[in-house]
């Protein structure tokens, strides 16, 4: 064993480790694609509507957000093979708790759960991919991360609409059961000893005033529509964000172990690749929260059927993440992750032209070109973003990356629902048709998301040609 292979186990195996990741990520993202094709069946059968059942996609998106950088800064400090394992569990056994809710509320506090097990997953597994792949195939290795992404989207809204019309929508979250077992195995059998002494102090006050400060933020967000954008519990939850987050940034900066480095952010490349990742998440669900709800209730397609028409965003990533994850070793990210969101907004404002009488193939154009342009985004993205930071620092830097990509995604569905909320009941009050007024929120949610991303391929044009050399040799 070399001494580099020493001071750093994970680079002994580095496929087997990634195998491990993959499967974690290929687990998240399995049941992500499953319950976005599900809602509209749930939200039928427990009589929710959309402001409502919508939790059930971003409550689990929403702790994920809140507690990555607390799990992604416990790994640093004390090792991240027993934080896989146990995430791994915790996902398995809320799975189930999630398939048994008797109703919308208990199976969003299941999710709740099942997000805690999720983030261990996130928080982790980039930090163990890059331990791994030291070297220059780290951006082939991120691309097989994209793959397992993939693969995970695209056998999710497929196997969801089978499983949905042969046994019901609970078994969508059974088949996590498995997975999670097999993933937890994997983690004890194949990832190196890594425990060590603790090193450095938690921030719990900090902790605290994020998780407050985020919550507050997406209950303005999401409910704002609803509540009124100028009452009291709007404004009250907008004003108590500002408050705490701001106290939880500024802490950041005078404590001696942050829960957050502020000092990546002063690494441009990691920067703007991370806020570039933000808008494109939050441009692409703006699509995945409302179009299975327009494909069943307003085209009229069976639960099969549209799990299938979802599943092509998935098919078309997992050809052009890979290729793309290898490109980026020779090719500019800049450019690729540029032109992939430009494709995304492009797609998107042709989904707006979407009508009652859009044939399948219609609608399974407009996945296939957002899945390419967001697998030409997704694995230079997060090659670029993790290759910039300091070796020391990846576990902080891969929870980060992950908590902003779950805050694009719970903020694009709060964008989306609540423009979408808002043309719609515009369209009835003003008397028109519940069809044509859902369709006009639709369109407008999806009007909003391309902006959005656009926005995000401006910025992914902006970043730096070359990433910052690491500052010092990552330790386990």
């Amino acid at each position: 064993m070399t001494d580099s292979q020493y001071n750093n186990p994970f680079a002994a195996k580095p496929w087997a480790c990634l195998g491990v990741a993959a499967t974690g990520t290929f687990m998240a993202t399995l049941d992500g694609g499953i319950v976005n094709v599900a809602l509209p069946t749930i939200a039928k059968g427990f009589q929710a509507g959309l402001p409502l059942s919508q939790w059930v996609v971003s409550a689990y998106l929403l702790v994920i957000s809140c507690l990555l950088p607390v799990f992604g800064r416990l790994g640093d400090m004390s090792g991240r093979r027993a934080k896989h394992r146990l995430g791994f569990l915790i996902f398995a056994l809320a799975s189930a708790l999630c398939a048994m809710a008797p109703s919308i509320w208990s199976l969003i506090a299941a999710r709740g759960l099942q997000a805690v097990g999720a983030a261990l997953l996130m928080a982790n597994g980039p930090a163990i991919v890059i331990l791994s792949f030291p070297g220059p195939e780290r951006g082939r290795a991120m691309g097989m991360i994209g793959m397992a992404v993939s693969l995970g989207s695209l056998a999710g809204p497929a196997v969801g609409g089978w499983l949905m019309g042969a046994y019901g929508w609970p078994a969508i979250f059974y088949v996590n059961v498995p997975v999670g077992l097999l993933g937890m195995y994997l983690a004890h059998t194949v990832l190196p000893d890594d425990r060590k002494k603790s090193t450095g102090t938690f921030d719990y006050r900090g902790s605290g005033l994020y998780a407050v400060g985020i919550v507050s933020l997406l209950l303005a967000v999401s409910h704002g529509g609803e509540w009124g954008w100028t009452s009291v519990l709007t404004l009250g939850c907008t004003g108590l964000a500002a408050v705490c987050l701001t106290l939880f940034f500024r802490r950041q900066t005078k404590i001696p172990h942050p829960m957050l480095d502020t000092s990546l952010f002063r690494i441009r490349a990691l920067a703007v690749g991370n806020l570039a990742s933000m808008c494109a998440f939050m441009g692409l669900f703006s699509n995945t929260i409302l179009l299975p709800f327009v494909l069943i209730r307003i085209i009229g397609m069976p639960p099969g059927e549209t799990g299938l028409l979802m599943a092509m965003l998935p098919m078309a990533m997992v050809v052009s993440t890979p290729l793309c994850g290898l490109l980026s070793e020779k090719v500019n990210p800049a450019l690729l992750t540029g032109l992939g969101l430009f494709i995304v907004a492009a797609a998107l404002y042709s989904q707006t032209m979407l009508t009652p009488a859009a044939g399948y193939w219609r609608v399974a154009y407009g996945q296939m070109a957002l899945g390419i342009g967001f697998g030409m985004f997704l694995a230079p993205n997060n090659s670029a973003v993790l290759g910039s930071a300091p070796r020391s620092k990846s576990g902080v830097a891969g929870s980060l990356m992950a908590m902003v990509r779950n805050l694009g995604m719970v903020c694009g569905i709060a964008l989306a629902s609540s423009v979408f909320e808002s043309f719609r009941n515009s369209a009835l009050a003003a008397g028109a048709a519940d069809a044509p007024a859902f369709l006009l929120g639709f369109k407008a949610a999806l009007h909003t998301g391309a902006a959005v991303t656009l926005f995000g391929a401006m910025l992914a044009f902006l970043r730096p040609r070359k990433n910052a050399p690491p500052e010092a040799p990552m330790q386990p």
